[in-house]
């Protein structure tokens, strides 16, 4: 067995482990997170806030800002001509068109001769979805990940399916969202019901980003945009505040809820770059962005029919999301919208592992430094974060002591 992957295995099980050690390390029971299927009730998440909501929504912006700029710009001084397309619409094209449109007629009625599929809509509906948008695609190019890469194609079922059971488990520290109308599972249930829809969330987004792909306006002005080189010390700096947040997730659930969606992102990038893997920020050293815009958009793309299929469906999730739940666009409040951009880019770097997966391969020397390196930024963090941690319960004890004052003693505490 090599022990070069067999202790990059063990940094991950450290980082998967980080949250738990933090619940504990505030003093939260540990059990309540760990239950299967989850529960939900002990996190009160913080309520609507103005100063949060502005505050996010501007850095969204600033981040966007540029990109869409470049693109209005590049527009203006000349149009990129899309591929030559096919003649034709494939049929079986049509038939997923046809599939998609029945599905959502059936998720989104109350069929008495349906009853027993209704909670089982989901996974139908996206394999339409996959099915359409893979037709569309050879109509533009000519080509398509489920005809010519068909291997790859169906790994990222399975990788995806454990892919999502990741957030799902960071879910469990924020619990920003909880599935309704599926009834009382068995574990076993539970699990198979679950994992076949997540199954499918990579392949979509993927196939969609071969789609968008085909249209250059899309991405024009990216290929030449701002070059950024990503050096040794940024991973290790991104390693180490991804690790402390996910160590701090279950103890500051409301101020860290958006590192559910951008430190699982970080460590796999950090952890790639550090044993000697080519990571997808690659493309910004010659200042080609157009492969990150294309996962971010088809993403939100996805997003949007999720959060539409969702809407009317039997079998559904909702959402309490702390500071900024407001204007709901569907069950998702809008801002929230803007979490799908970093997932894009996670869906993009996992893929990457079947779709590219011989690419150049770390040797041993290289895997070991680099996982000396991950070691020695985790383990700083992690020791930060837990002195912050022990922190909060001794001022959460002191909290506790002095608003129940021996008998005979009365305070008024002011919060």
């Amino acid at each position: 067995m090599k022990s070069g992957p067999v202790q990059l295995l063990m940094v991950l099980a450290l980082l998967i482990g980080l949250p738990v050690l933090g619940v504990w390390l505030g003093g939260k029971p540990v059990h309540l997170y760990m239950d299967f299927p989850p529960r939900t009730g002990h996190v009160e998440h913080a309520p609507f806030s103005w100063p949060v909501f502005f505050t996010l929504l501007i850095f969204v912006v600033v981040v966007i800002w540029p990109f869409l700029s470049r693109l209005r710009s590049s527009h203006r001084r000349h149009s990129a001509r899309a591929p030559e397309p096919s003649p034709a619409f494939p049929w079986w094209g049509w038939a997923g068109l046809g599939w998609t449109g029945v599905m959502w007629i059936v998720a989104w009625n109350r069929f008495d001769w349906m009853s027993s599929l209704q909670q089982h809509t989901f996974a139908p509906l996206w394999i339409g979805y996959i099915v359409s948008v893979n037709a569309w695609t050879v109509k533009r190019s000519g080509c398509c990940l489920l005809l010519h890469r068909p291997r790859a194609f169906a790994a990222l079922f399975p990788l995806s399916a454990g892919f999502w059971w990741f957030f799902e488990y960071l879910n469990r520290f924020t619990q920003n969202w909880v599935y309704v109308g599926v009834g009382e599972l068995a574990a076993w249930e539970y699990l198979i019901e679950a994992t076949i829809p997540f199954s499918t969330v990579l392949p979509a987004v993927v196939s969609t980003q071969e789609l968008l792909a085909t249209f250059p306006h899309l991405s024009a002005g990216l290929d030449r945009f701002r070059p950024v080189r990503i050096r040794h010390k940024t991973h290790l700096a991104w390693l180490a505040v991804s690790a402390a947040g996910l160590f701090g997730l279950g103890i500051w659930p409301n101020a860290l809820f958006p590192l559910v969606w951008i430190a699982p992102l970080l460590i796999l990038l950090s952890l790639q770059g550090l044993v000697g893997r080519p990571t997808i920020l690659a493309p910004l050293e010659l200042g080609d962005w157009r492969g990150l815009w294309t996962a971010a958009l088809a993403a939100l793309v996805c997003g949007f029919f999720w959060e539409l299929w969702n809407w009317g469906s039997l079998a559904h999730w909702e959402y309490a999301i702390p500071y900024v739940h407001r204007f709901q666009l569907f069950a998702m409040p809008v801002l929230g919208y803007a979490g799908y951009l970093p997932f894009g880019l996670e869906c993009m770097a996992i893929a990457n592992l079947v779709l590219n997966a011989d690419e150049f391969r770390p040797t041993k020397d290289a895997q070991y430094r680099g996982i000396r390196r991950a070691l020695g930024s985790i383990v700083p963090a992690a020791f930060l974060a837990a002195c912050l941690a022990d922190g909060t319960r001794a001022a959460s004890a002191l909290d506790h002591t002095t608003s129940h004052p021996p008998e005979g003693h009365h305070e008024i505490m002011d919060y």
